[in-house]
């Protein structure tokens, strides 16, 4: 089964609403990562020298912004082409930047859950099982497509 006409609306108007409170969204997105996995601050260099997440942190907004993004656009593409396809240079880059982190299967899970709670923060009762599905279908999607690129730059470093 293939990515529906219903997932991707509700990807797509759950991220119309979330756009409009970016600051609140991107440090409650933060907020639980560090809430499943305290360990993993020292990934992300915006958080590396600091107790707290920093309320005006600019790359740390522009992060969770990206992250949102590339996960509605996965909804997009799985809508229209059945898959999720990072053109050129930006999913090279991502490959290249999860390898140097050492990002692993179990980071991509925590990413995951705390972006459908972020969702859920911002949808409130709208949030249902459906909503949380597609946002689920579309994470796995895109980090499919990044793993996959992480494998080749792994295989190219060999």
């Amino acid at each position: 089964m293939g990515f529906s006409e219903k997932q991707e609306a509700l990807v797509k108007e759950s991220w119309e609403v979330m756009k409009l409170d970016i600051p609140t969204l991107s440090l409650h997105l933060y907020k639980e990562i560090l809430d499943i996995a305290p360990e993993a601050k020292g990934l992300f260099s915006f958080l590396k020298d600091t107790n707290e997440i920093p309320q005006n942190n600019p790359k740390l907004k522009s992060h969770a912004v990206k992250v949102f993004k590339m996960v509605c656009e996965a909804a997009i593409q799985l809508r229209e082409k059945g898959e999720v396809v990072i053109y050129g240079s930006t999913l090279k880059a991502l490959g290249s930047v999860h390898v140097q982190k050492g990002i692993t299967d179990p980071h991509f899970e925590i990413v995951k859950e705390a972006v459908i709670r972020t969702v859920k923060k911002a949808m409130g009762e709208k949030c249902n099982g459906e909503m949380k599905d597609a946002w689920s279908e579309a994470y796995d999607q895109l980090a499919a497509a990044i793993k996959t690129e992480m494998k080749k730059e792994t295989t190219c470093a060999a």
